[in-house]
């Protein structure tokens, strides 16, 4: 018998057609041999799963475990910890190789270290292929250095019964590495997640919008992250990119969709992933965001130091939309459903914002803050509100009334002032300490009466208790920033008020929820 060449058994070349269908072969007989020889139950081992290969490793990213999540950690060290500002929905990340935009990727990254997600949906770009509508990969879990990534096979098909756009276009996955480019990052500080791999043919309106219905509809009332996966600008000048970035940024800052794609169709701004990220501004909105926030923005010249780079820069962001009023990814609920909206829009709560920083600025220096003539109706109502401070992740001062007496604007800049010097639990805030300060501010509901303890729900109320003289009040967040249950969260507030520590549970203990509009 004529020898046969190796590679005509097992091919050389690892990328090749011939190496896959080989591959695949050598798979299902081995799975089928443990499940005869080894294990007592072939379900254990599926030989029809196709797993999507790494298309980049060794060259996007490195193809050692150890060097990759080294690298990673690397990256994620740089970043300060952020203080939530309430319930996580989506991510925008860049796609370039780690070396250019891995610590951009970072800042968004990073919040998920503090984060539960079941599965995360991440939308990208078709670099490599036309094809009409959105393609997802069903056959088979995505190797990385690090590993495989499970798909969530019951959402997949929940999307696609939904949306007849949706559809497994296996060819579109094969090579494309902007979908590809966020596992490594996920498997570090999201381990054990599931994917939903799509890959966008079309980026057109309608298709991000149909997409964006989808998503709503089938991921509602579920632990699910959306990951947009675009890149900004490509191959201008160092200051022309950041002109044109900075529209995108503005319109990420916003949460505004429409502007997005609008200035995306008259050149204002270029995103590769402009489908992406409008699809996932859709969604956010749907789910009952109403912020954006920019968490890092930086181009190839940042990364390399080279500005003025002959062949132009490639622009990178990490941004992030959030739902108001609740203070973890847990249990997010849609818009509608245990979330309250104030009714302030972005440029209220903006200049609630201003007002409060420039009444803290203005007393650390001795001065009276500037006059301001308030024209937004919403700022001249009455709510009961509260300033919270921190300083580097810790509690610097809180202050705030439970129900209003003052219009809003001046409620806050009363309260600002108050938390800021004359909260008794911490000596006045001093001028060096300005620039590491945040703020924080809750505009709250009316009180509501509970009759059953039972239904407080974690992240989404906040709590008053009453007994007597004494009450002491708990806001929304921070039952989700301790880690309390409710058991807890009603002894803390029983603490709060003097009271014993399980004097919530006697009959003249009064007990009230809240909602809270926390920005």
């Amino acid at each position: 018998m004529r020898d046969i060449p190796m590679n005509t058994i097992f091919p050389r070349q690892k990328g090749s057609r011939r190496y896959k269908e080989v591959s695949a072969v050598f798979r299902k007989v081995l799975c089928l041999l443990a499940a005869g020889l080894f294990f007592p139950n072939p379900s254990l081992c599926d030989p029809t799963e196709e797993v999507r290969e790494s298309a980049i490793a060794g060259t996007w990213y490195s193809s050692n475990p150890s060097a990759l999540r080294s690298q990673i950690e690397g990256f994620l060290s740089q970043v300060k910890e952020r203080h939530l500002q309430g319930c996580l929905v989506a991510l925008v990340s860049p796609h370039a190789g780690y070396t250019y935009s891995g610590l951009v990727a970072a800042h968004g990254y990073k919040i998920l270290q503090k984060e539960r997600f079941d599965s995360v949906v991440v939308l990208a770009p078709s670099h490599h292929m036309r094809f009409d509508g959105v393609s997802v990969y069903d056959r088979g879990g995505f190797r990385t250095p690090l590993g495989v990534v499970p798909l969530d096979k019951e959402l997949i098909q929940e999307l696609k019964k939904r949306e007849a756009s949706v559809r497994s276009f296996p060819e579109a996955h094969e090579k494309e590495h902007s979908l590809e480019i966020q596992l490594p990052f996920l498997q570090v500080v999201l381990p054990g997640f599931k994917l939903v791999p799509l890959v966008m043919g079309q980026q057109d309106k309608p298709t991000c919008e149909k997409l964006a219905e989808a998503l709503y509809q089938s991921l509602r009332g579920k632990r699910v992250l959306v990951v947009a996966s675009s890149d900004l600008s490509h191959y201008h000048s160092y200051d022309r990119a950041r002109e044109l970035d900075g529209e995108v940024l503005q319109s990420l800052g916003a949460l505004d969709p429409d502007g997005f794609m609008n200035k995306l169709a008259s050149g204002k701004c270029e995103a590769c992933g402009g489908g992406p990220i409008a699809t996932a501004m859709l969604y956010a909105r749907k789910m009952g965001a109403d912020r954006g926030e920019v968490l890092h923005y930086a181009n190839s010249g940042d990364a390399t130091g080279i500005r003025n780079d002959p062949r132009g820069v490639v622009g990178y962001v990490s941004a992030a939309f959030w739902i108001p009023g609740l203070g973890t990814s847990q249990g997010a609920a849609p818009k509608g459903e245990n979330t309250v909206h104030s009714g302030l829009n972005a440029s209220d709560k903006a200049l609630l914002h201003e007002i409060a920083r420039e009444v803290i600025e203005a007393g650390c220096r001795g001065r009276q803050p500037p006059e301001r003539h308030i024209d937004s109706p919403k700022l001249k109502e009455v709510h009961g509100a509260f300033v919270t401070l921190h300083k580097n992740g810790s509690l610097r001062g809180c202050i705030g009334h439970i129900t209003g007496k003052r219009t809003l604007a001046d409620t806050v800049a009363e309260i600002a002032f108050e938390a800021a010097f004359r909260d008794p639990r911490f000596p006045p805030l001093q001028e060096e300490e300005l620039r590491t300060v945040e703020i924080e501010i809750s505009v709250l509901t009316p009180l509501k009466r509970l009759q059953d303890p039972n239904d407080i729900e974690i992240g989404v109320h906040g709590l008053v208790l009453k007994k007597g003289m004494r009450s002491g009040l708990l806001l929304p967040q921070v039952a989700i920033q301790q880690g309390w249950d409710k058991k807890t969260f009603l002894e803390n507030a029983c603490l709060k008020a003097g009271l014993p520590r399980d004097a919530w549970n006697e009959k003249e203990t009064e007990i009230y929820v809240f909602f809270a509009d926390v920005f």
